[in-house]
């Protein structure tokens, strides 16, 4: 019998003020994300779908890191890092916005959260970007101060969110708009929370940043929940690959443009903006795209998952590109893949030759998301 790997604890992978919860609610199994610990799987991946799509979890996600931007030039600095135009953001508003290099690659794609004229957070996917802001502040000279607070977002995600965090929190809940958030209190100290998540099933972030309350938080939460069958759960790759949602360092990276990654729409080049990246971006534009994220549909399942990208090929032989990301779906009847393909197999209903571990399989191309 093959010998099953663990990881191995360090204070290089972080702990969170919820782990002694989510251990006791059965976690099965870690990754490591922005250097702390995230849940991947509780029951199953298969019951953990199911009972996300159906009722309420609670999710530790303070490997969401926060960087905070704050000062007389924070504005200036979040806009130098970002391709969309923030210049009308207000107080209140979330905004999914694209990181990018010199060179117009992605370096993440944070959700953006303005707390005041001079203080945002950029609360992160999976990369070391608080060292990308000290860099671009200290060499352009900016005044400001570019710190990691101690915030641990927590999550409440499924079709009866609402109605746990409303006995939670108040009515007040129901008035957070998608990509909106307020302040709400919790034991008489004021929280940020926002109608937001990684999933497709609704749902609120919790970011505490207090974490003497997290424990009291969580259980709060937990209690309210019993009535609408709450579960510990962690962001689900069935649920996110169905939903079209992408990982940065699975399906995209410092390799892609937010072209490639259908993300075209968040860039402004037309705005009077100054990014990083901005000229990258428009000869990208003004070239065309030679690749780009599609999806791609078997009729069958596959026992694996996706732990290193899988080449794709033309019925011809030809290389055309990767997997990067997938998953069996009952919704769609068989495994479904992310993939970035070149130009010419774009179509949907284009057939492609996929080498999976389970041997080479016949597969059809669909739009993004899927068809």
């Amino acid at each position: 019998m093959a010998v099953v790997p663990t990881l191995s604890g360090s204070r290089r992978v972080r702990r969170t003020p919820y782990s002694d919860r989510v251990e006791a609610c059965g976690v099965k199994a870690y990754t490591v994300y922005n250097h702390m610990l995230l849940a991947t799987v509780f029951r199953s991946l298969d019951e953990d779908y199911q009972h996300l799509c159906e009722n309420v979890q609670i999710w530790d996600v303070s490997c969401e890191r926060q960087v905070e931007i704050i000062g007389p030039d924070a504005a200036k600095l979040v806009q130098l890092m970002t391709c969309r135009d923030l210049s009308k953001a207000k107080y209140g508003q979330c905004f999914y916005a694209p990181l990018v290099d010199e060179n117009g690659g992605m370096v993440n794609d944070p959700i953006i959260l303005k707390l005041g004229e001079d203080r945002f957070w950029l609360s992160i996917a999976d990369s070391d970007v608080l060292l990308w802001a000290k860099g671009l502040a200290s060499g352009r000279g900016l005044d400001v101060k570019v710190f990691e607070p101690e915030v641990f977002p927590l999550a409440v995600q499924g079709p009866m969110a609402e109605e746990v965090m409303a006995r939670v929190f108040g009515s007040e809940v129901r008035d957070i708009k998608f990509f909106r958030f307020a302040e709400l209190f919790f034991q008489n100290h004021g929280l940020i929370i926002a109608r937001s998540g990684w999933s497709r099933q609704g749902g609120f972030e919790i970011y505490l940043d207090n974490p003497e309350l997290a424990l009291d938080l969580w259980d709060l939460i937990w209690e309210t929940g019993k009535g609408f069958n709450i579960f510990a759960g962690c962001p689900n790759a069935i649920e996110r690959v169905e939903g079209g949602l992408l990982s940065y360092g699975n399906d995209m990276s410092s390799e892609n443009t937010p072209y490639e990654c259908g993300l075209g729409k968040y860039v402004n080049l037309d705005a009077d903006i100054d990014f990083v990246g901005r000229e990258a971006l428009a000869v990208s534009r003004e070239q065309g795209l030679s690749r780009k994220i599609c999806n791609i549909r078997f009729d069958v399942n596959l026992d694996t998952t996706v732990l290193e990208a899988w080449n794709v090929y033309s019925v011809d032989g030809e290389k055309i590109g990767y997997v990067s990301s997938g998953c069996n779906s009952k919704k769609f009847g068989g495994f479904i893949a992310i993939a970035m393909l070149d130009h010419k197999f774009w179509t949907s209903g284009t057939f492609v030759m996929v080498q999976t571990p389970r041997g080479d399989l016949k597969g059809r191309v669909t739009n993004f998301p899927f068809d």
